[in-house]
């Protein structure tokens, strides 16, 4: 049998096909064609598949699961029919870093939302592990790959009023433009929307008319280009590829070699450095937008959203750049065509507010801000994309928080030995947690702790920096010394601390020559309590690498940026015992008040 050719095939082929395992796409490479033309020829032929519930009693009576799997040449077992309109929700699929856990969560209450608004919630997610495929979180749930061929096939068949493709992180994103091709109704926000936000021409010029600033950036497919577009735009520059996820790929660039092969057209942004970055979630209906949540990352930008720790309210913001973080997304996001959630990160530096990207989708902090101001962003979303405005929502005013909440991440090192504990651009952490508490400095405490990383009381502190930290490492140190902390520190980062009047003890590196422990030595004897080496520079980055693996050894608390070691300081001096309340005790006295 020849293969050549899609013409050629009958249904029996189509079937056979099928059961070898082979997709559309797959079979469109083959016989050069695209894979729109051979399912368009599949169907003509009536090879569609089929759906089998997963028989969750093993035979011994009839199975009543609203579980179900795709299949070839068997009998379909039909939905049933309940007369209400269908909504198709797409899951992020397996769990990987960069996307995981908090989907899940944005998927479990879209589910529920529009389940409470009349509709049947019909899930799409290949993850048995997650709450969204429990057996009683949708009306019906496809054990099925998130590609355009399985999701078209199950739009075929229960033929939905619409798709939710805003729930699920990034991966649902990329299967919308195929989606509106095919005439499937997406839900809420528009496919041109997310290409709006997603491609950095169409991104950038809408910026410009807005009169919205954004870091000076360009696009290269070679290394030579890109050393071209760093040069115009000055370095340090974050490479990183379109519709990226979980940051892979992305990398800082110092000089022109930092810059490496390049294989595929990249992004290239003049990296704000010493920027405070700012993550906001909104609901819009394409016209009025609420503000849900105005965060700041603990770390500066530079560092991945999902491994920094995010605090609710911002406490860096002035009022004025308060009020301009709301103005900039209040106006992108009708100006995108958003209906649904929107998530906009951005950096403030020296006063300036710069826009980094803007995601037309659940964020990852979409949960964090819906337990920290108890005002559920996914189901406002939900009622949003089924036709209801922002103002008939009659949202409470998220601006008064009467408390703080901490996000941290939860970090893997541990479980890797030999992995360097370094925080940078592309994520890292497989887990995050929550604290609030009345102040800054206690929920930050809590937070650390739930972590995994408790913050000592006192001991000793080893302190190493770059060049650029050293003045402003000096009241990090200050504060540690005012709290009985022993200092610890390299010859440079020694140097600068005596300048300043602190008292500091001079260890060596691992490379230094000369007699007694080298600070590796100590860090593995359990001489240190805190560890604070930062890293600068592609090379730089790697320069720490023996104090960073001994800490992680031996289960010191390493803090790689000065920002994180401030707020750590910080909480070590101002954190205090206070009495447990609930998130829900908590929001009920900011309510009251």
């Amino acid at each position: 049998m020849t293969w050549s050719c899609v013409n050629d095939l009958v249904a029996d082929d189509w079937l056979k096909l099928k059961r070898f395992g082979l997709s559309d796409a797959e079979i469109a490479e083959w016989c050069d064609t695209s894979e729109d033309d051979v399912r368009a020829k599949r169907r003509a032929c009536g090879a569609r598949p089929s759906y089998r519930r997963v028989d969750s009693c093993a035979g011994e009576v009839q199975a009543a699961s609203t579980y179900y799997y795709s299949t070839w040449g068997e009998a379909d077992e039909a939905a049933p029919e309940t007369g209400k309109p269908r909504v198709v929700i797409l899951g992020s699929g397996p769990n990987r870093i960069g996307q995981g856990i908090e989907f899940d969560y944005c998927c479990v209450h879209a589910a529920q939302s529009f389940r409470a608004l009349g509709y049947e919630a019909v899930m799409v997610n290949c993850n048995p592990e997650t709450v969204s495929t429990d057996y009683d979180t949708s009306d019906r749930l496809y054990f099925e790959p998130l590609d355009v061929e399985s999701v078209l096939a199950i739009c075929d068949r229960e033929q939905p009023a619409g798709v939710a493709i805003q729930f699920g992180g990034q991966t649902p994103l990329k299967l919308a433009r195929a989606l509106e091709t095919a005439g499937v109704p997406i839900m809420g926000t528009p496919f041109d929307a997310v290409d709006l936000a997603e491609d950095r021409e169409r991104f950038g010029a809408l910026l410009r008319t807005l009169g919205i600033a954004c870091p000076a950036w360009g696009i290269a497919a070679t290394p030579a280009d890109a050393r071209a577009v760093a040069a115009r735009i000055g370095y340090p520059v974050l490479i990183r590829p379109s519709y990226v996820l979980g940051g892979r790929a992305m990398r800082v660039c110092y000089s022109p070699a930092d810059i490496g092969d390049i294989d595929r057209p990249v992004l290239i942004d003049r990296f704000v450095e010493r920027a405070v970055e700012i993550d906001v979630d909104a609901v819009s209906d394409g016209t009025d937008t609420y503000i849900g949540a105005v965060m700041q990352h603990v770390e500066e930008a530079g560092v991945h959203s999902g491994d920094s720790a995010c605090v609710l309210p911002a406490p860096s913001l002035t009022e004025a750049e308060d009020a301009e973080i709301r103005s900039i997304v209040s106006r992108l996001a009708p100006a995108l065509g958003v209906v649904g959630l929107l998530n906009v990160q951005l950096a403030v530096a020296d006063g300036r507010v710069y826009v980094l990207e803007a995601n037309p989708r659940a964020s990852r902090t979409v949960p964090f801000a819906s337990k920290a101001t108890g005002v559920n962003l996914v189901a406002a979303a939900c009622r949003v994309a089924a036709g209801a405005t922002v103002r008939e929502l009659d949202l409470p005013d998220a601006t008064k928080l009467g408390h703080v909440a901490v996000k941290a991440a939860v970090l893997p090192f541990a479980r890797f030995p030999g992995a360097d504990p370094i925080l940078g651009p592309e994520m890292r952490s497989t887990g995050e947690v929550m604290a609030t508490a009345a102040d800054l400095p206690t929920a930050f405490a809590k937070a650390e702790r739930a972590a995994g990383r408790p913050l000592p009381a006192t001991g000793t502190a080893f302190l190493s920096v770059h060049d650029a930290d050293k003045d402003a490492l000096v009241p990090v140190a200050t504060a540690l010394s005012e709290l009985g902390f022993r200092l610890l520190a390299t010859t440079g980062t020694a140097d600068a601390l005596a300048g300043a009047g602190i008292d500091v003890v001079r260890v060596r590196k691992v490379t230094e020559s000369g007699t007694g422990p080298t600070v590796v030595d100590l860090i593995r004897r359990g001489r240190c309590n805190l560890v604070v080496n930062t890293p600068f520079g592609s090379g730089a980055r790697s320069d720490g690498y023996l104090i960073r693996e001994a800490a992680l050894v031996a289960r010191v608390p390493c803090i790689t940026t000065l920002s994180g070691a401030a707020a750590a300081v910080h909480a070590i001096a101002n954190a205090r015992h206070e009495e447990s309340l609930s998130l829900q005790e908590r929001i009920s006295e900011t309510r009251a008040a």
